[in-house]
């Protein structure tokens, strides 16, 4: 008698499987079931009936087996087509079916009318069948339709792999950053971009003229490109170029994260410093050595799993108050990153494993407004300046003159822009940065529409500011920073 307790898998290995891959020799085979007519098979989300006349198959492969009916005079045998691979059967009963060991003694013998020849090389007794029932319904993936292997993100490196000149642009970009976080860099951080990245030559040519501007401004502002991938969405719609790259509703993620690195690498190869939001936890492992500052979302901001992933972190991190407008939630995120965390992830060969951080300190408030108020005023920042200092954090801030604190009116931005540079021209030393939603055209357009009638240039997600209103506002925050009195370095 076998052990009931003994695994599935172990028996089917044990009474399945054959030492080769060939085939099973010559006849049909039989292998008997106690009750056919109770018996299931599961294909997909479907309960097949096994009755005679029934062919299985799993994917492309045939396995080339049915049900043998009483005319065959063997009622209650499962018949192997002289095709038939017994792996590959015993591949398909290990995935669908719990195994009934004890039942094996029971049946001695295919039955009256089954004879059949002997397998070649096989553990598979076929004197001595198998009884296989579905003992219990499947309660796990009862939703998911599809699993499809990434490639790791070592092969993604590997393919498309980092340059001398873009490993410069990266560590250079966030050494400076991080000066300006502890106010030993007295130059304004802005960070200036598209909503979102969906066409790659649009991005290259905002992101050649940006470079430009940035040579040209970088002794009053440290210019780094918004680059965004990821789009959170309120309820549905497109996530972003990662997760939809042909803006078809394929979800060909794995195109997506080369096109990401790709021009994350044109970018930095040409010195500019790339931002972006990190929202799916996994993809940081494929294109962060390429990131030089990264953001919390404000819907994610109080998630357990992105403040593990921020305290992981290789960049400095800007975290935003809440969608309602409140700063606890962000700073409760920047606490909880600077600590060290244990959680699940993967690493870069793609193997799920447990990550253990160091913890984050390089990081900072951003300020986005809120559902009832704007909060780029004075007023604001310096409440958000003492709610800082009082939890032990840096007290330094970034404002964001699109989302809540412009109304979501994108040609308001400017209006956000020129206070808060005033604010910074004035003296208050805990405002250190701006960010900006800009393109190369002004506003948006609406999507999902074909790819092929997409207006060049023009955002598909939130509007932003044209590229002559973005270099106006650039050129006069330089100039007004310029003119102004220079923040004392800390010391």
């Amino acid at each position: 008698m076998f052990d009931k307790n003994r695994n599935a898998r172990h028996i089917l290995q044990t009474r399945l499987v054959p030492r080769g891959l060939a085939p099973i020799h010559k006849r049909q085979h039989f292998i008997r079931f106690a009750d056919v007519a109770h018996t299931a098979i599961i294909i997909g989300n479907r309960n097949t009936a096994l009755r005679p006349g029934v062919v299985l198959e799993t994917g492309s492969e045939f396995l080339g087996f049915t049900i043998a009916d009483k005319n065959d005079g063997c009622k209650g045998a499962l018949m192997l087509h002289p095709v038939a691979r017994v792996d590959l059967f015993a591949a398909y009963i290990m995935k669908h079916f719990i195994v009934h060991s004890e039942a094996v003694e029971r049946l001695a013998s295919p039955g009256p009318g089954c004879k059949p020849a002997a397998t070649r090389d096989s553990r598979l007794s076929l004197g001595q069948p198998l009884v296989i029932l579905p003992a219990m319904r499947p309660t796990q993936n009862l939703r998911v339709k599809e699993a499809v292997r990434l490639l790791t993100p070592r092969a993604l490196k590997a393919e498309v792999s980092a340059t001398e000149a873009s490993n410069r642009t990266v560590v250079a970009g966030r050494e400076v950053v991080a000066r300006i976080l502890e106010r030993r860099d007295p130059r304004m951080l802005a960070v200036v971009g598209p909503c979102s990245i969906h066409d790659l030559d649009g991005a290259l040519e905002y992101g050649t003229r940006l470079s430009a501007l940035r040579q040209e401004l970088q002794g009053q502002m440290e210019i780094i490109m918004r680059v965004y991938f990821e789009k959170p969405r309120t309820t549905i719609g497109w996530k972003g170029l990662i997760n939809d790259p042909h803006l078809d509703g394929s979800y060909d993620i794995e195109y997506g994260l080369k096109k990401a690195r790709r021009l994350l690498l044109e970018l930095t190869a040409m010195g500019l410093p790339a931002g972006t939001e990190f929202l799916d936890p996994i993809i940081p492992q494929y294109i962060d050595d390429l990131v030089t500052w990264a953001a919390i979302g404000a819907r994610t901001t109080e998630s357990q799993t992105h403040r593990e992933m921020a305290s992981g972190l290789s960049m400095p991190v800007g975290y935003k108050n809440a969608t309602d407008g409140s700063l606890q939630i962000a700073l409760d995120a920047m606490l909880s990153a600077r600590a060290s965390h244990s959680f699940l992830g993967i690493d870069q060969e793609g193997i799920t494993s447990i990550i253990r951080t160091t913890g984050n300190p390089v990081g900072h408030l951003v300020l986005r407004g809120g559902r009832s108020r704007p909060n780029y005023d004075a007023a604001s920042l310096r409440d958000a300046e003492a709610k800082l200092a009082a939890a032990g954090l840096p007290p330094v801030l970034m404002v964001d003159c699109s989302h809540a604190n412009s109304g979501k009116q994108h040609t308001r931005q400017e209006e956000v822009w020129r206070s808060a540079v005033e604010q910074r021209a004035a003296g208050n030393q805990a405002l250190i940065g701006l960010m900006l939603e800009s393109y190369l055209e002004e506003g948006n357009q609406p999507f999902p529409s074909s790819p092929s009638n997409l207006r060049y240039g023009l955002s598909i997600t939130d509007a932003c500011v044209g590229w002559e209103a973005t270099e106006r506002m650039l050129r006069w925050a330089a100039s007004r920073l310029r003119t102004s009195s220079p923040l004392v370095a800390a010391a």
